[in-house]
């Protein structure tokens, strides 16, 4: 669907103009029918686990409250740090503060009948000046997700704010666009991928951690080489909090240039069985949790797409279809020693069917994609022990990915005109080991990182197929990539890290040091060419005021398609490529007035090293990723540089007076050099990034959300007409002109989304309704123009300048531009069953 049809604009804007009336009375009937019902369960649970921040042992004695409620409900923790509260249904703010701690709020927390809330506080120690005057770590304490460690360039975003993202369809990897310095190829193809642009850096700059195992893949339909895709792979339901580092990462984190995600996912319930059922547009997904014995817990769920149906009923000629899985087992041996098991994994296959009314942009589709067939999964152990002045944590995990790629020229699926066949696999075997302390003020960590990899791809890609004049003369010879190759190797590092607060606990500094290595690489094994110290700073001028700065220098292993391309002697080319490096400079202040409000503004530059650069077509591979498929298969040289920078200002409102926002604003720039060694505009080169989020709570179950997102247009390169028109017969598309790589601009992206939810409790259920539009003001979506040829009026074959079959060349063909800004509306009826 293109358009909004008049039935859903009719109904969006009912929702619109009467919704005030419906907040107030709408819920009226049924709860005059169900009042019996909602009077005797009216309440629901909140627990969890308040922990010392730096130490990770159970506080005892801290006092839990409902903010803002009359009379004040609140508990005390256990011996073992857990606290239990049973309040009426609602939306709260509830902080949990102990003596000699800075009390710390968590906002909007939804309490419903169906599932218990489970939510966990670490709390930070506060410090007394020399006049005895206590000063609490602010940051620690308030909307601000900073830490000494990284004082700068954080954001985090809670479970809540996740799932009623408007036109997020509960997608943590859609819902982050939200945050400053976030871009997206949403300023570029409409909002059809999931690509994490950090601060101008490519989507392969990013690294993600849940629960401190690395996950490689998050996105289904994954590009190889990149992380983007359509949609997220991850459960929302799982999660208690995502933060987000754009700079100032901590040591303990390898392999990032761009970004550090880590995911925390919460613990199962421990005293009964409960779960929930989700029903979208688009999908069905199931969420289960349990206790499996007195010190045992487990979540497990799984998800499968419908999309394949939907498309085959709207007549598509795409077939997307997935599933996806994922489980968590907490076993805690005993008050000491705690054992996680975690797991997620996704199954992909993205096929295409003619559609009974062909047109040339469905027949452009047919032609110009791969059919895709993927799997891939982590899989991992996590061992926390606790220790004197801190605890240990041991991860051994392991990943795979396998990737199938296939495409044909002109749809006929022979061997003869195959243009595209990929089999590859990636394989990780990790252990990692960190240990941290806080002992006399200071606080310090330190680890070892060892992987072993197995990487394995056969490749045949026809770039360019030969072609002949009349005369038999060959005008265009063929180009092709055919390798069958296989390595293994190992990956190690080390980090350490030590901060201190001083000056009665105005200044904090903390410095940190990595290196990175591995035996596969000509120089791998050099420490000193991967050593990365950073450091930073945060100074606190008042209670309200800080000014933060931090600089570091960070390393990332050329990509394994990279690393495992074999040239046609059968030799590894790309072994002397080095480690791309980044060096960041960041400085900003943080103004929070009160423990829910919180503004930022910052600067950044960031300057590249050693990007790869292919040998064949010149260009830096920063400018890949973005569309399906592969990248990195090629030759390539460690000759590129580049540079991003810009300013980023957030405005974030946590509830209060059942109101929240967020607004941010990005300005960035981003530029990468080639064989020519030019600076010129990446294809993340947005300039100008806006988002605003404001949502309002009504009562009586409703809730309204509503989302701007604005991108100034992307950069874009032309296409080579000779040689499109030459080759697009064979490949399917256009051929680029990089001589004028990146020289034109889309229009601007903007969209807005629209979303209501209506959450009904009964006895021991909670069902939440919810409609979402996603760009509910139709507005248009640029997109890349697309080469083709001109079709005939039935659409059964090309157009030709001479009335005669069209020739392989393309010569007599008739060039044409498909032009495709039309809006994309997409609104969604779903439902949430807890129980």
């Amino acid at each position: 669907m293109k358009i909004l049809p008049f039935n859903y604009l009719f109904l969006f804007l009912w929702f619109v103009f009467s919704f005030p009336v419906l907040a107030q009375d709408t819920n009226q009937n049924i709860e005059e029918e169900s009042t019996k019902t909602e009077k005797a369960v009216n309440k629901g649970i909140v627990q969890g686990t308040v922990r010392d921040k730096d130490t990770q042992e159970p506080l005892i004695g801290v006092s839990v409250i409902v903010l803002e409620s009359d009379p004040i409900i609140g508990v005390v923790t256990d011996l073992e740090g857990n606290y239990k509260l049973e309040i009426p249904v609602g939306s709260y703010n509830i902080q949990a503060s102990y003596v000699g701690f800075a009390p710390l709020t968590k906002f909007n927390i939804v309490v419903n009948t169906g599932n218990a809330n489970n939510l966990n506080f670490e709390l930070a120690e506060s410090a007394s000046n020399l006049e005895g005057v206590e000063i609490v770590a602010r940051k620690e304490t308030s909307a601000s997700p900073t830490t000494v460690e990284s004082p700068l360039s954080t954001q985090r975003l809670t479970t809540e704010e996740i799932k009623s993202n408007p036109g997020g369809n509960f997608d943590i990897s859609r819902v982050v666009q939200a945050l400053p310095g976030v871009g997206t190829t949403s300023g570029s193809v409409g909002g059809f991928r999931n690509d994490i642009i950090i601060r101008g850096g490519a989507p392969n700059e990013n690294v993600y951690y849940l629960d401190g195992i690395e996950i490689p893949v998050i996105n289904h339909f994954a590009t190889q080489g990149s992380a983007g895709g359509p949609t997220g792979i991850l459960n929302v339901s799982f999660i208690e909090d995502v933060t987000l580092s754009t700079s100032a990462f901590e040591a303990r984190y390898d392999n990032a240039l761009a970004s550090v995600f880590t995911f925390k996912q919460k613990e199962g319930n421990s005293e009964r069985f409960q779960g929930n059922v989700r029903l979208s547009g688009t999908e069905l997904a199931t969420t289960f949790e349990t206790p499996l014995g007195k010190n045992t817990t487990a979540l497990f769920s799984a998800r499968r797409s419908y999309l394949q149906f939907l498309f085959s009923v709207l007549d598509l000629p795409i077939r997307p279809n997935y599933w996806d899985f994922q489980y968590k087992v907490t076993h805690k041996f005993n008050e000491k020693t705690t054992l996680t098991a975690i797991g997620v994994g996704a199954i992909d296959e993205f096929t295409f069917e003619a559609p009974k009314e062909s047109t040339p942009e469905t027949e452009y589709i047919l032609r110009s994609n791969p059919s895709i067939n993927q799997w891939n999964y982590t899989t991992g152990f996590a061992l926390k022990r606790l220790v004197k002045d801190g605890y240990v944590n041991v991860a051994l995990s392991r990943n795979m990915f396998d990737n199938r790629l296939d495409q044909f020229e002109d749809k006929q699926e022979t061997e003869e005109f195959r243009t595209l066949l990929l089999e590859s696999q990636e394989i990780e075997n990790k252990l990692r080991i960190d240990v941290n302390k806080n002992k006399n003020g200071w606080k310090y960590a330190y680890g070892l990182v060892g992987q072993y990899v197995k990487f394995n791809n056969d490749i045949f890609s026809r770039i360019r197929k030969e072609l002949r004049d009349s005369t038999g003369n060959i005008i265009q010879p063929e180009v092709t990539i055919n390798y069958n190759s296989a390595i293994d190797f190992f990956r190690y590092g080390a980090f350490g890290q030590v901060s201190k607060t001083v000056l009665n606990n105005k200044l904090g500094l903390s410095f940190g040091v990595r290196t990175d290595m591995n035996t596969f690489t000509e120089t791998g094994n050099n420490p000193f060419e991967t050593l990365s110290p950073r450091l930073s700073a945060s100074y606190y001028l008042n209670d309200e005021w800080s000014i933060n700065g931090s600089v570091g220098r960070y390393f990332k292993l050329p990509i394994y398609t990279v690393l495992g391309f074999q040239n046609k002697a059968g030799e590894f080319v790309n072994k002397s490529n080095k480690y791309i490096s980044s060096t960041h400079y960041v400085l900003g202040t943080e103004f929070i007035p009160r423990t829910s409000t919180r503004f930022t503004l910052e600067g950044f530059y960031k300057s590249y090293a050693n990007y790869p650069v292919s040998v064949r077509d010149g260009i830096s591979l920063a400018n890949q990723g973005g569309n399906f498929g592969s990248i990195g298969n090629e030759e390539v040289a460690s000759i590129g540089e580049g540079r991003a920078y810009g300013v980023e200002f957030l405005f974030q409102q946590k509830l209060i007076s059942k109101i929240f926002a967020v607004f941010s604003y990005t300005f960035v720039r981003s530029e990468f050099s080639g064989s020519d060694g030019e600076l010129i505009a990446s294809a993340w080169d947005n300039g100008h990034l806006i988002s605003a989020i404001l949502g309002r709570k009504f009562g009586r179950g409703w809730e309204m959300g509503l989302k701007y997102r604005f991108a100034a247009g992307a950069p874009y390169t032309p296409f080579d007409l000779l040689e499109s028109r030459r080759n697009y017969l064979s490949i399917g598309t256009g051929v680029l002109d990089n001589s004028r790589l990146n020289s034109e601009r889309l229009g601007n992206f903007s969209q807005f989304d629209f979303r209501i939810d209506k959450k009904i409790n009964f006895k021991k259920i909670t069902l939440d309704l919810y409609f979402d539009v996603q760009n509910a003001f139709v507005q248009t979506s640029p997109q890349f123009p697309r080469y083709t040829f001109a079709r005939t009026a039935d659409n059964s074959g090309f157009q030709t300048t001479d009335g005669q079959p069209i020739r392989n060349d393309g010569s007599n063909a008739i060039p044409t531009f498909l032009e495709d800004d039309e809006p994309s509306v997409l609104p969604t009826i779903g439902f949430i069953l807890e129980f």
